[in-house]
């Protein structure tokens, strides 16, 4: 079945980073889009960034752009999200995502949780002092 595991969460200080994994299992990554979404705390699930598949279109939110950057290797079934310059508003649980329809793109408007089907269990990440 299709299956998505992220990792890589913890507590960092500010200005720290943290890389995060995302593994999928039970369908073929290279033909999908995987996005990164966060929750805080009383706050709504909220979109960070999608990489397509062949890396065609690549988009992050205002909020992380500059300091976040999405990669994948299909050869190993895996994305990743390299976080640097972390600031304590990006505190949250962090989740992998992906829709399962071929060669989706990646754009500002539908990088949004109702249009996403299968949703990893989620990695903390904290930033504090």
């Amino acid at each position: 079945q299709v299956q998505l595991v992220e990792s890589g969460g913890g507590l960092v200080k500010p200005g720290g980073s943290l890389r995060l994994s995302c593994a999928a299992s039970g369908f073929t990554l290279d033909l999908y889009r995987i996005g990164w979404f966060r929750q805080a705390p009383g706050k709504e699930r909220e979109g960070v960034s999608c990489v397509s598949a062949s890396n065609n279109t690549i988009t992050y939110s205002d909020s992380v752009k500059g300091r976040f950057t999405i990669s994948r290797d299909d050869a190993k079934n895996m994305v990743y999200l390299q976080m640097n310059s972390l600031k304590a508003e990006d505190t949250a649980i962090y989740y992998c995502a992906t829709d399962l329809l071929k060669a989706g793109r990646c754009t500002r408007s539908n990088n949004r949780v109702p249009l996403y089907r299968y949703w990893g269990q989620g990695t903390q990440v904290t930033v504090s002092s």
